[in-house]
């Protein structure tokens, strides 16, 4: 297995840069998983392929406003800070002061232990936020720093709509529309860097529609970070190291989950992040030794799934198309076989599907 078995020609005029006007009027390829058989539908379509006593379990995290643009406080110079994640810090954390994770932007002028401090304001020019660079990231390898977070508002989670914006994936470029059509309908918690994008598909209609056939409804949440986009950059992809995120799987989704597999109903993933939120839940101790599912809360997962690995707990998949050469496309391939998931990716291509994050959408499936 070579990390060139998961890559492809990707059209640049096919990188969806905005999203479908209407969610679930989108293209869905419908795959069959044993066969890599393909139908041509729209996402609406879902309703034909799923059946009473399936159930749904979507990743209802929602995207912080983790982008911040703003000034040097000693020199007035653009910079740029990009929220990754909350850490501790030398201070407890309260609602006007808390440490984070960051990427910085320009990298050489913000270095820690300079006094580097970022200001940034707000539509009335009044500065509501700062963040101070204090430290590099335990391990960091992209330059990652700790920034202190400090703002004279009642709270930092107002500070951050007052001035944030919601960062989008680096191949979409000069999107000006609704930051709001990268969330999913149902997000909750502002927890990711990155949309859990399978999702953006759906409506409340569409949900209430599939209830109201029987088809269940759970969420977990997975923190969706930066290196969901990152390539594959060893030619053996067993050396990659992949990314950490932290999950969230309730005993109310495992229950579901279990009376549905009891009952002869299919798992069905809404995205790949919610893959790897339920088979990192997997606990192959227990049940005696059984296997099972068990409650996490903000655990962290390095799960890598290749071709190869053997699923626990997902028997259906709604995804995005996916980047080349991407620990993405090689969890695909595993659900399915490198074969078939090239093969309908050229077949969506010779269609003129659209790609990625704000693309069109696949269904991999048994019959």
């Amino acid at each position: 297995m070579k990390t060139d078995d998961f890559d492809y020609e990707l059209p640049s005029e096919l990188i969806a840069q905005a999203p479908a006007q209407v969610r679930d009027a989108c293209n869905l390829l419908v795959m069959n998983r044993e066969t890599g058989q393909v139908e041509d539908c729209i996402f609406s379509d879902i309703v034909n392929y799923l059946r009473p006593g399936d159930l749904l379990v979507a990743n209802e995290t929602r995207v912080l406003p983790a982008r911040l643009l703003g000034s040097k406080r000693n020199t007035g110079g653009a910079a740029e800070v990009f929220l990754l994640r909350e850490t501790g810090g030398p201070e407890p954390r309260t609602n006007r002061l808390a440490y984070w994770e960051v990427l910085v932007r320009p990298g050489k002028r913000l270095k820690p232990g300079t006094g580097a401090v970022v200001d940034f304001t707000n539509d009335a020019g009044e500065v509501v936020l700062s963040a101070e660079i204090i430290d590099w990231a335990q391990g960091a390898q992209k330059g990652e720093r700790v920034a202190k977070l400090t703002t004279d508002l009642p709270s930092l989670d107002e500070a951050l709509h007052a001035v944030g914006h919601t960062p989008l994936p680096p191949y979409i470029r000069n999107y000006t529309g609704d930051e709001e059509l990268y969330q999913t309908v149902y997000s909750r918690r502002e927890s990711s860097a990155a949309a859990p994008t399978a999702g953006l598909h759906f409506t409340p209609e569409l949900i209430n529609r599939l209830r109201e056939m029987g088809v269940g409804w759970k969420t977990v949440e997975l923190e969706v970070g930066l290196d969901t986009f990152r390539v594959v950059d060893e030619e053996d992809p067993t050396k990659h190291t992949i990314h950490t995120e932290y999950y969230t799987v309730s005993q109310d989704t495992i229950d579901a989950i279990n009376e549905t597999h009891a009952r002869g109903g299919r798992v069905v993933a809404v995205g790949t992040t919610s893959v790897r939120s339920l088979e990192s839940a997997w606990d192959p101790e227990a049940n005696g030794g059984e296997g099972g599912l068990t409650p996490r809360d903000r655990e962290a997962t390095s799960l890598y799934i290749l071709p190869g690995y053997e699923f626990k707990t997902v028997d259906a998949l709604i995804t995005n198309f996916h980047v080349p050469r991407s620990t993405l496309m090689m969890l695909v391939s595993a659900f399915s076989s490198r074969e078939h998931i090239l093969a309908a990716y050229n077949h969506a291509i010779e269609k003129r599907y659209r790609l990625l994050s704000f693309g069109d959408a696949m269904f991999i499936c048994s019959e």
